[in-house]
């Protein structure tokens, strides 16, 4: 997690284009008392941080290394202040209409990718479009289309593209939905998150895996911040919370999410869980009490009354998983866009732009081996690019959805 975004609002409310002077002194200071602090940890810190810095495992940016480099060493609470500091006064551009091509009309059906009958293997039907939240809709938005690598002729992975709330309408977020009859789930290991490997599954992808491979997305918070935990490899990494929003994968490749004791429990067949926070979707609605100012449950990284790249993970009803991932989200529009999305229980994953990350491989041939080139983000402003998971030095757990055998 950074505290320094990518993007740069396009526009501003009128409001911050009439503040005064004594907003503008105080905003000074406190960014000069940043600084001030930067400056005193770089001295005390010196090799350490150095090395931090050029470390690409730590994140795209400067500002997101630095973030990982000073909660490893027990600065939670200075980044949370810098992070609340910065995104307080980064908000997200009011109104206005999105970049030309950032909404796309669907070139890819699944009718059109329909196999002859006899060689169909097992599918769930396709999703139904997402409702918008911005009104009127635009062309192409909540419209999917298929992406990615298909299975047997089936696209297994739907993409589309929303703005996320009636008020940020030049904002576009991405939204996936996958087959998890055609696919089957891997949760892998980063060098930094969970700490404590070797694991059977660990960054990078290897040369066997690529040629299955259909897409890969991040996974959720550092441990110490995720209130939660994680087991893999018949090993309990890191204790699991009763109650906590989990990611479980199953020996068959199976997956869902769930609240741990309640929805899921350990059972022989589990092979890994991946826990983050509590639930955000419950039974098909965003659960109780959810709200954009909370900032003791949603809060242990950065309040969430401001609005930063955010991603969630949702399972439906008839088991598909669902992704949502962008710019300009608070806790309750990610809410709002699982459940649109189909999610019946959803978890929200990592949050801001150097580590909310979606992308689909579609090599030239049915067994041909994903690799970066053939890679797509699901957004185009996603950093990091589709060669992050391939990489040995990747320091953050991801889930891989790879092709299931046919026939």
């Amino acid at each position: 997690m950074s505290f320094i975004t990518t993007s740069t609002p396009r526009h501003r409310v009128s409001s911050e284009r009439r503040s005064t002077g004594a907003p503008n002194f105080r905003r000074r200071r406190i960014l000069v008392g940043i600084g001030a602090v930067f400056l005193l940890i770089g001295l005390i810190a010196g090799p350490s941080l150095g090395g931090a810095l050029t470390n690409p495992a730590l994140g795209s940016s400067l500002s997101a290394r630095f973030a990982e480099w000073a909660r490893s060493h027990g600065a939670n609470g200075f980044v949370n202040w810098a992070e609340n500091v910065w995104y307080s006064h980064h908000a997200p551009p009011v109104g206005g209409r999105p970049a030309a091509g950032a909404l796309r009309v669907p070139t890819r059906t699944h009718a059109a990718a329909q196999p002859a009958a006899a060689t169909v293997p097992a599918h769930l039907p396709p999703p139904a479009p997402v409702q918008p939240l911005a009104t009127p809709a635009l062309p192409g938005e909540g419209q999917w289309t298929a992406v990615g690598r298909t299975v047997g002729g089936i696209p297994a992975i739907y993409e589309t593209r929303l703005r996320p709330d009636p008020i940020h309408t030049s904002l576009v977020v991405g939204v996936a939905w996958m087959d998890t009859k055609l696919l089957r789930a891997t949760l892998y290991s980063g060098s930094f998150i969970p700490g404590g490997g070797p694991y059977r599954y660990t960054a990078p992808i290897g040369p066997n895996a690529a040629t299955s491979l259909v897409a890969a997305f991040n996974a959720g918070f550092q441990l110490s911040a995720s209130n939660g935990g994680y087991y893999t490899d018949g090993r309990l990494i890191a204790p699991l919370r009763t109650g906590a929003a989990s990611f479980v994968v199953y020996a068959d490749g199976s997956c869902t999410v769930g609240a741990w004791g309640s929805n899921v429990t350990m059972t022989p067949n589990v092979v890994s869980v991946r826990q983050n926070l509590d639930l955000l979707v419950n039974n098909g609605t965003p659960v109780p009490g959810l709200n954009a100012n909370d900032t003791t449950q949603w809060g242990a990284t950065l309040g969430d009354q401001v609005y930063v790249w955010r991603s969630g993970l949702g399972v439906t009803a008839d088991g598909a998983l669902v992704y949502v991932g962008g710019p300009g989200l608070n806790i309750t529009t990610l809410a709002d866009l699982l459940v649109r999305a189909g999610a019946v229980r959803a978890m929200e994953m990592d949050i801001n732009t150097d580590w909310v990350n979606l992308t689909t491989y579609d090599p030239s041939t049915p067994n041909g081996a994903a690799t970066p080139s053939n890679g797509t983000e699901m957004l185009p402003a996603m950093v990091g690019g589709p060669g992050r998971y391939f990489q040995s030095w990747w320091s953050r757990d991801f889930i891989t959805m790879s092709a299931r055998p046919v026939g």
